[in-house]
């Protein structure tokens, strides 16, 4: 589905409820929402903190529709300062440069194996045969999940942003959040030296971590820490291909692809809008007026494509300065896995523009088909040539 494009004329307006996947999205409510698609407005909006995130809070007295697993309604993701500081705090530190550019050799020795079974000359489908698993290996070799139930993972991940299909995202919820208990309680009896078994001896040893924060937090990292990467090859690949001068100048000097991440995350983000948000008091913005305990919905995707902030958004121009764009959010819950993504997409992009500089796309752009979801932007499929 193309994203919605940012404006002036009405940056923020009241919108009908609709329903979504794990964020808490109320769907069933008779309030109005507030989305917001103007880039200023969304960046303001990304670092009130008159906007909560506190899902568990604000459903308290309501019903959502919703029946998800408790521990994926109370993720650092959803929540607030001073959990969310303290949550934050133990993750930030496996996702530090220093520790991406450790992971580097093994990202990139996933990357060739992935393209070696690629034929020389034919069709390959990039989402299923490189977007998809290679952050996939990469999220669960970081906790520890054994190769053989990574395509259960992949499988509820998929589920749970399934628009308009609460039953499903529901049981996969339950399902992830079980399989993760299990899992912990594993890595108990035989503990190791991955990711997961750090906050299992942070929880343990200093009892700081409960047990349903520490199933939450294994569970965002697993979703979030593939979902959005995997949107991001795919989309950034497609923006190459309808925009074949950039296509050519990439392919040309490979060692431009760093440089050019932050114009392709603005161009095609691969978060469509923000996670659940509500007013705490009543607030002004974009000179629209929203009533306290209200939620507020923010269009990334379109903030990215505001005219206001980015001139003739909808065209790919690798010289544009695009830093400031909001692929990853802004603020105190900007993307903590941001370094890592940015790496994984690099190295994706890099070796497949280096060694099949004929790529080319398989169907027409129009045969093309979306995810039917609200949060994530990204393609289901995208069949190349090679």
């Amino acid at each position: 589905m193309p994203q919605a494009r940012g404006g002036a004329e009405q940056p923020v307006c009241p919108v009908r409820p609709l329903r979504s996947g794990p964020s808490g999205y109320p769907g069933d409510l008779a309030c109005p929402v507030y989305l917001v698609t103007g880039y200023a407005e969304a960046r303001q909006a990304l670092g009130d903190r008159r906007l909560s995130k506190d899902t568990a809070a604000y459903f308290a007295d309501k019903d959502s529709g919703r029946r998800l697993h408790p521990a994926l309604t109370r993720t650092m993701l959803s929540s607030d300062p001073p959990r969310h500081t303290r949550l934050r705090k133990l993750v930030t530190k496996a996702f530090t440069t220093g520790a991406v550019a450790a992971l580097r050799p093994f990202m990139e020795q996933v990357t060739d194996a992935l393209l070696d079974e690629w034929p020389a000359h034919g069709r390959v489908d990039v989402v299923a045969d490189l977007a998809m698993p290679l952050p996939v290996t990469v999220i669960c070799e970081l906790l520890g999940v054994p190769e053989e139930d990574r395509p259960d993972v992949q499988r509820w991940s998929a589920d749970l942003f399934a628009a308009g299909q609460s039953g499903r995202s529901d049981a996969a919820s339950y399902a992830m959040a079980e399989y993760m208990t299990g899992l912990i309680a594993e890595r108990r009896d035989r503990p190791g030296d991955s990711l997961l078994d750090h906050f299992i001896r942070v929880r343990d040893g200093e009892d700081r971590l409960g047990e349903e924060e520490l199933v939450s937090l294994a569970v965002l990292l697993l979703v979030a820490g593939h979902e959005t990467t995997t949107h991001f090859i795919g989309n950034a690949l497609l923006a190459l291909l309808r925009h074949p001068s950039e296509l050519a100048r990439l392919r040309d000097a490979p060692d431009l692809v760093p440089g050019a991440l932050d114009e392709l995350l603005r161009h095609g983000s691969p978060v469509s809008t923000a996670t659940f948000r509500y007013t705490t008091e009543a607030m002004t913005l974009g000179g629209t007026e929203i009533p306290a305990d209200t939620p507020v919905q923010v269009a990334i995707g379109a903030a990215n494509r505001d005219p206001a902030r980015f001139p003739e958004p909808d065209q790919l121009d690798l010289s544009r300065d695009a830093t400031g764009h909001l692929g990853f959010g802004y603020g105190i819950h900007r993307c903590v896995g941001a370094p890592l993504a940015r790496a994984e997409a690099e190295i994706a992009l890099r070796k497949v523009l280096t060694r099949f500089p004929a790529l080319r796309l398989a169907v027409p752009q129009e045969q093309l088909a979306w995810r039917p979801t609200r949060l994530v932007h990204g393609l289901a499929a995208l069949p190349v040539l090679v």
